[in-house]
C-alpha cells in the first residue's frame, strides 16, 4: 500500500490553464465601480437635503429692478374677503414645491388655506401659478440659519455669517422665485432671527417691496418683531403648529386649540405641513367650522396694516 501511495505522490499534477478573460472582467468592474463612485460625487444634491452653503460656494445674481411702490404687495396680491363678525382663523400649509403630489393635494384644499412655497423648490413658478388660479393666498417660506448646526438649510439660505451685501443678494434671488404672493415665513431659522442686525436687513428689503412677514416661532421672536414694527412691515405670529406629531388625533387637538383661540381672541394662525394626516384632518375638520362658530380665511384678512409716521 506504501508504494501505491508513493506512486501517486509521484504522478504529474494537471496544469491548470489560466483563463484571461477573468482578468479583463475583473478590471472592467473596476472601472463600472469607478466610474459610478465619480458620478455621485458629481451628482449635485438635493435641494432640500443640501447643507449649509458658504457664500463663495453659491454664484449669487445681481440685485433686480425696483419694485412697484404704488400698492404694497401684501394688499396687491391678497385674497378679496367678505366682512365677518365672526371669530377668523388661518391656516398656512407651509413648505410646498419640493413634493410636486403632496402640493397638488395642498392646492385642491378650500381657497381660503393659505400656502406656502419653498423658495429653493423646483418649477415654483409653475406650481404657484396653478395655486393662485385655485383661489390661493401665497407666501415665500425663506430657508434661514437654524439653532442646529446639523440641520440643512436649503440653498441660498440666510445666515448670520454672511455680510450684508451678500445676504441682500441671497435674500434677494429668493425673493425673485416667483411671483404675486403677500409676503415671507420663515424655514427653520430660529438663530437667525435672534440677530437683530441681519433681521434688519430682511426687514427692509420686505418694506421696500411691501411685503408682510408671518413669524413661524410659537413665541414671537423679539428682534423680528421689532424690526417689524421700527420699520412698518405688516407683521405676525403664529399660534398654534398644527403637525409637531404627525398623527391625526394630534392634528385633531392642535385644530380644536385653533377654534377656541379665535373665539378668545378674535382670530387665530396656524401653521402646518402637507402631510397626510394633517391633510385628511383638513378635509374633515373644515366642513365643520360654521356649526362652530368660526369662519376661515386667508392671512392677510387677520393682518393689521403697520402704523406710519
Amino acid at each position: 500500500m506504501d508504494d501505491t501511495i508513493e506512486h501517486r505522490d509521484e504522478q504529474p499534477q494537471p496544469v491548470r490553464r489560466r483563463r484571461p478573460w477573468r482578468r479583463w472582467l475583473l478590471v472592467a468592474l473596476a472601472l463600472l465601480l469607478a466610474v459610478g463612485v465619480w458620478h455621485e460625487r458629481a451628482r449635485p444634491p438635493r435641494p432640500e437635503a443640501s447643507a449649509t452653503i458658504p457664500p463663495a460656494a453659491v454664484p449669487l445674481p445681481p440685485a433686480e429692478a425696483e419694485p412697484p411702490a404704488n400698492v404694497p404687495a401684501w394688499i396687491r396680491y391678497a385674497v378679496p374677503t367678505p366682512a365677518t363678525d365672526r371669530p377668523r382663523v388661518v391656516v398656512v400649509i407651509d413648505g410646498l414645491g419640493v413634493d410636486p403630489a403632496a402640493t397638488a393635494r395642498a392646492i385642491a384644499l378650500p381657497p381660503a388655506v393659505t400656502l406656502s412655497f419653498v423658495a429653493y423648490a423646483a418649477d415654483l413658478a409653475e406650481q404657484t401659478a396653478t395655486a393662485r388660479r385655485a383661489g390661493h393666498e401665497l407666501l415665500l417660506r425663506v430657508p434661514m440659519e437654524p439653532t442646529s448646526t446639523t440641520a440643512a438649510m436649503g440653498s441660498y439660505a440666510l445666515g448670520r455669517y454672511m455680510t450684508q451685501d451678500d445676504l441682500l443678494r441671497r435674500l434677494r434671488w429668493d425673493l425673485a422665485r416667483f411671483d404675486d404672493y403677500v409676503g415671507v415665513d420663515n424655514h427653520m431659522g430660529t438663530e437667525f432671527a435672534m440677530d437683530a442686525p441681519a433681521m434688519r436687513v430682511v426687514m427692509t428689503e420686505l418694506k421696500r417691496r411691501g411685503l408682510l412677514y408671518l413669524d413661524a416661532r410659537a413665541v414671537p421672536t423679539e428682534p423680528v418683531a421689532v424690526a417689524a414694527h421700527e420699520l412698518g412691515v405688516p407683521y405676525a405670529s403664529r399660534d398654534i403648529f398644527l403637525d409637531g406629531e404627525q398623527a391625526a388625533i394630534a392634528v385633531d387637538a392642535r385644530l380644536a386649540d385653533l377654534v377656541k383661540l379665535a373665539h378668545e381672541h378674535g382670530s387665530a394662525i396656524a401653521i402646518g405641513h402637507p402631510h397626510p394626516a394633517t391633510l385628511a384632518a383638513l378635509q374633515r375638520w373644515l366642513p365643520t367650522l360654521r356649526r362652530q362658530g368660526v369662519v376661515l380665511v386667508p392671512l392677510t384678512a387677520v393682518i393689521k396694516p403697520p402704523r406710519t409716521g
